[in-house]
């Protein structure tokens, strides 16, 4: 399962179209950000799949966590969402 990376000027719907997408298929899907504004977009895009896998009876928790991400040698701080069925 690859890991999804969100950025700033990532579409909300195609974010939220591959959370879904990923956690009908493999039950789990994990979802990284670096930056406010690419966890903005993560997060928006996390309500809209709930409520895509809602409608298909899949209902789903996240968890937060950080995650050491390294970028042109540079160690750099990310958020890692990870959402699985309740």
């Amino acid at each position: 399962m690859d890991m999804i990376k969100v950025s700033a000027s990532s579409r909300t719907s195609a974010v939220a179209g591959a959370i879904a997408g990923v956690v009908r298929e493999h039950k789990r899907a994990e979802v990284q950000a670096i930056g406010a504004g690419a966890v903005n977009q993560a997060v928006k895009a996390l309500v809209l799949a709930t409520g895509y896998l809602k409608s298909d009876d899949i209902h789903v928790v996240c968890v937060p966590e950080f995650a050491d991400v390294t970028i042109d040698d540079k160690v750099r701080t990310a958020i890692k969402f990870v959402v699985e069925p309740r």
